[in-house]
């Protein structure tokens, strides 16, 4: 394989207004905006491929399933300051499911995207 990017799909409500959340709270870059059934944004080697219903991830699986966002599946982000990134976020309007937690490999939290989908900013444990 000669391509080094993650590809992560989410299935999300809106396109653009995921685009909007992940490229105005974590700096991710537009890749293709092709709302409102697919866009693709990314951030270093992750790129996170934003799909609606009428794209042709949303469609319906032969059992009947219809593919939706939320769940608890997520990618991290690693931030050096988890506290500072929270209180960032926070006052640009962003949801958490959980408040800080912390544990041997370092602290974490979740936030939702507008579409339910989970990211985990995660600030490693500080090594002696």
């Amino acid at each position: 394989m000669s391509d080094s990017r993650i590809n992560v799909r989410y299935m999300v409500g809106d396109v653009q207004q995921a685009v909007d959340w992940y490229v105005g709270n974590f700096g991710f870059g537009v890749q293709l905006n092709a709302s409102p059934a697919f866009a693709s944004v990314e951030r270093g080697p992750l790129r996170l491929l934003l799909s609606g219903r009428g794209s042709s991830a949303g469609r319906p699986m032969p059992d009947g399933r219809q593919p939706e966002p939320g769940g608890w599946n997520r990618f991290q982000l690693v931030v050096e300051d988890l506290g500072a990134e929270v209180e960032r976020l926070r006052a640009q309007g962003v949801k958490f499911r959980n408040e800080i937690l912390s544990g041997p490999g370092g602290s974490q939290i979740l936030a939702e995207d507008p579409s339910g989908n989970v990211v985990e900013l995660f600030q490693p444990a500080a090594r002696a």
